[in-house]
Order: structure tokens, then C-alpha cells, then sequence
């Protein structure tokens, strides 16, 4: 795993003037799965969202790749290959799985007569869209709606993808389901994924280096396997 897909130096975000994230130094490398825990509270998704435009940086500088952005927001990064799984799922309750797909390839600027192919090639990651594709996303399960969000964020094909705890209100089995074929197409693709989460132990299986907040900075780097330890963890939090 070779160069940098997002970096910051200096990063200072947070609300209503109030640091969460001050002088943060951060990076998320090419063709890996990285993996950020850490108790609530301690910053993970306030990073997220600023990687994202999300939350306006107070100072500091982010990059993607070799290019610093002096603008972040959500429409220029797609453009540069960046999505986001949101915390929630942020799906439309009254709209079908269809629509909700449909909203995202017109967001996503994907000419129409390449919309049934992307389509496909998502449904081919997550073949459960296909039992579900027509009904409301308010009718679905939690694991179903994440499904959708996932999905969602897939159609632009993005060489690397953020994950905002995606397993809330999941069953550990069925966020293992899920986390599965998301690993399965970044070893094929090489996309890089940030992963924050509270599941630690499911996360780790498909990390490939793990990265421990507290209360707004990095206390530790790790490779997932220096984790295994239920004792470990436990000093960490």
C-alpha cells in the first residue's frame, strides 16, 4: 500500500467556534481499509464530516491525494472519487429503494445512458437491492436501509468510500454480511475505506491498520491482529 488518498495537517474543526479537532494530523493511504475507534465523543465522525465539507475546517489544510483543497464540499469530492456511508443512513423514508437510487445517480452526475449499468454493477456487490428495490425505504429493516445507503454511495464507483458507523442497530452477524462484500471489492479495486466504528471486534477482521482517538487526537497506531486482545482494547478505552 503505497501514497495517500486523503491527508490533513493542522486540521482544526468543531462547532459554534469550539475546537473538537485541533492541529489533527491524519491519512488515509491508498488501497487500505483503515479503521478509526475510540469512545464516544472523541472525534471520529466530527473527522468524517469535515473530510466530507460536512463541517467548514477552522484551520488547517486537507488533501486528496498530491492536491490540497482549499474547498471541500460533497459534490467536488464525489467528482474526485469520495463518498460517504453517513451515520443513520440519511435514506428518504418515503421514497422506494428505486427512487433513492435514482436521487443518488442524478447527485452522482452519471450520465443516463450509463445509469442501468451502475446500477447493476452495485446490485451485483449487494444482490439483496434486488428483493426490496420497490418498497418504501421507511418499510425496511435497519439492515436493509443500510444496505440501501451502501449501495447508494457505490453507484459513483468511488476509489475510496467512508463509512460513518454503519453498524448501528445492526446485529453482529448481519454487519458482518455486510462489511464482507464491501472487503471482497476493495482487494479487487484496490479503493481505499475509512471505517469508523463502535463494533471493534468485526471491524478489525477487515482492517488493515487501526487508528485510536481520544478526546480529539490519534493515542495510537496499530495493525489489527496487536488488537486482538480483549485486554488490549480495554486499556485503550
Amino acid at each position: 500500500m503505497t501514497g495517500t488518498m486523503i491527508k490533513t495537517i493542522d486540521l482544526t474543526v468543531g462547532y459554534g467556534g469550539r475546537p473538537v479537532l485541533e492541529h489533527f494530523n491524519f491519512e488515509l493511504r491508498k488501497n487500505e481499509v483503515l479503521c478509526l475507534i475510540g469512545h464516544n465523543g472523541a472525534g471520529k465522525s466530527t473527522l468524517i464530516k469535515s473530510l466530507y465539507g460536512l463541517i467548514p475546517r477552522q484551520h488547517g489544510e486537507i488533501f486528496i491525494g498530491e492536491e490540497k483543497s482549499d474547498r471541500i464540499d460533497p459534490r467536488l469530492l464525489t467528482d474526485k472519487g469520495i463518498s460517504l456511508v453517513p451515520e443513520g443512513r440519511g435514506i428518504f423514508p418515503g421514497l422506494t429503494v428505486q427512487e433513492i437510487m435514482k436521487m443518488g445517480m442524478w447527485a452522482a452526475g452519471i450520465a443516463k445512458g450509463q445509469r442501468a449499468d451502475r446500477l447493476e454493477s452495485v446490485m451485483s456487490i449487494l444482490p439483496a437491492l434486488k428483493s426490496f428495490y420497490h418498497q418504501r425505504a421507511g418499510t425496511l429493516s435497519g439492515g436493509q436501509q443500510q444496505i440501501v445507503s451502501i449501495g447508494r454511495a457505490m453507484l459513483s464507483r468511488p476509489h475510496c468510500l467512508l463509512m460513518d458507523e454503519p453498524s448501528i442497530g445492526l446485529a453482529p452477524k448481519l454487519f458482518q454480511d455486510l462489511l464482507q462484500p464491501i472487503r471482497e471489492l476493495q482487494l479487487s479495486t484496490g479503493m481505499s475505506i475509512l471505517l469508523v466504528e463502535q463494533n471493534v471486534r468485526e471491524a478489525l477482521k477487515i482492517s488493515d491498520r487501526v487508528l485510536v482517538m481520544k478526546a480529539g487526537a490519534i493515542i495510537q497506531e496499530s495493525l489489527p491482529q496487536d488488537l486482538s486482545d480483549n485486554a488490549k482494547l480495554m486499556e485503550l478505552y
